[in-house]
């Protein structure tokens, strides 16, 4: 359930967006189709509208002939809903003609209505015609001068537009809802045959870990494949990671285990002595411990270990409160400006390992003050990894350009005459390379040496 629970929710959001915007462009158009209908029934009631007033304007023509131009039969059948309407208004009794088709009747005036006029000057509206039937009515008001001031009006059956525009809705909704079945049929399609090559790289991840498989192998789509590029290129980077870490496990082990060896002959000389066979007891516990983690080690080189994720921040003002303890006799300052945000892509000793050495270089060359920045450079690519730079400055002499290329030389030390451990920067340079990662030495704006960490974030 849990491995289609994506399936589901791709084709339900799918679903959901078919059916709204079939709906919204289902609107759209009928909407559209009904504006072009009434207008073109408007331009229809428009040549009859002028085809009257024209007949009004030439009132010298005998009356049998006035009128005679529409062309429409309706005008003449009683209640057809078709009428014409011309009513004199400069008159205290105002003057009326209209079709046959009104009979008795009159047709509402669309000025007494509050009905405004358009730019065309005239008035158009739906009204109730004589008999409750919708009628499409225009109505302009027309001043001939001296032969007077008329009202001419012409109506048509509205059902001709309702009639047009439902049929048009029955077509749409049809031809849509058909649409939709292929559309959905689609989707499912794709939901089903798209999310395939997910399925195999799970599957093969399962495989990796539990150790059937080494890599992702196999031709995905070309979508899929920087998946399974990078999820090869993270195998990789854990396998280097835990090797190096079993290397340095394995080195540290065999390198107290021969000075073991001397102590355990050694007290095993004088068993009769109550504290050589102390030692002995203690040195037995001690080989003990390494063949352990010696076998540890082992096991984990042969896992593979997903990556973790640090909070450069925290681990970071660990390591600069331990710092200012031990450079507290020389009242080094440390200062630490982080982006809370920003996080390592690796393990927490590693970074600590990295920025410890630099920041404690710093401090032996340091006149009075270390500063320490963190920074996240988000990618200028969708999709690219983010960057983080961390900054360790000092105020000390600095260090010549002709040297800072050697200085991170294996067997290379920036403070050869400066007590400590002896490392140099290679370690530093060996495990930002690992993760992928840089390092490269400068001028400090406070006066001293500069080395800017680059590592991968999250």
């Amino acid at each position: 359930m849990r491995r289609n629970s994506l399936a589901t929710r791709l084709f339900l959001s799918a679903t959901s967006w078919v059916v709204v915007i079939l709906v919204i462009t289902g609107f759209v158009l009928s909407s559209v189709y009904r504006d072009a209908t009434e207008r073109a029934f408007d331009r229809r009631l428009n040549l009859y509208l002028r085809t009257l007033i024209a007949e009004v304007a030439t009132p010298e023509e005998p009356p049998d002939h006035q009128f005679q131009s529409l062309g429409e039969p309706l005008f003449e059948l009683p209640l057809s809903g078709w009428y014409w309407q011309i009513t004199r208004t400069d008159s205290d009794k105002p003057e009326v003609r209209a079709s046959r088709s009104l009979w008795d009747k009159k047709l509402p005036k669309l000025e007494d209505r509050g009905t405004e006029l358009t730019a065309a000057g005239i008035r158009v509206a739906y009204v109730d015609g004589p008999e409750g039937e919708s009628l499409r009515m225009v109505e302009r008001p027309v001043d001939l001068g001296a032969d007077g001031k008329f009202l001419v009006s012409v109506a048509g059956d509205a059902s001709e537009i309702f009639d047009e525009t439902r049929s048009f809705d029955y077509y749409l909704g049809g031809t849509f809802a058909a649409l939709g079945i292929v559309l959905l049929l689609t989707t499912i399609f794709q939901v089903r045959f798209g999310l395939a090559p997910l399925k195999r790289i799970s599957e093969s991840i399962a495989d990796i870990r539990s150790g059937r498989a080494e890599r992702l192998e196999g031709v995905f789509p070309v979508e899929i494949a920087p998946l399974a590029r990078e999820t090869n290129a993270l195998i990789d980077a854990n396998r280097e990671i835990v090797e190096r870490a079993r290397t340095h496990v394995g080195n540290l082990a065999h390198a107290i285990k021969t000075p073991l060896s001397v102590i355990f002959n050694e007290a095993s000389a004088h068993r009769t002595d109550p504290f050589a066979n102390k030692v002995l007891e203690q040195a037995e516990l001690m080989r003990d411990q390494v063949t352990h983690h010696l076998e540890r080690a082992r096991i984990a080189a042969r896992v593979t270990i997903v990556g973790t994720v640090t909070e450069v921040a925290p681990a970071i003002e660990a390591l600069r409160r331990t710092m200012e303890k031990i450079h507290r006799d020389r009242g080094i300052a440390i200062g630490l400006k982080a982006d809370a945000s920003a996080r390592f892509r690796g393990e927490r000793q590693d970074l600590e390992e990295m920025v410890g050495n630099l920041v404690d270089n710093a401090c032996k060359w340091a006149s009075s003050r270390v500063f320490i920045e963190v920074l996240v450079e988000r990618p200028a690519k969708p999709g690219a990894t983010p960057m983080l730079r961390i900054i360790v400055d000092d105020d000390g002499r600095g260090l010549p350009a002709a040297e800072r290329a050697q200085a991170s030389r294996r067997g290379q030390r920036l403070d050869e005459s400066k007590p400590g451990s002896g490392l140099g920067l290679s370690i530093v340079v060996d495990l930002a390379g690992l993760y992928g990662g840089s390092l490269a030495l400068a001028d400090a704006p406070i006066g001293g040496l500069r080395a800017e960490l680059l590592l991968p974030g999250v």
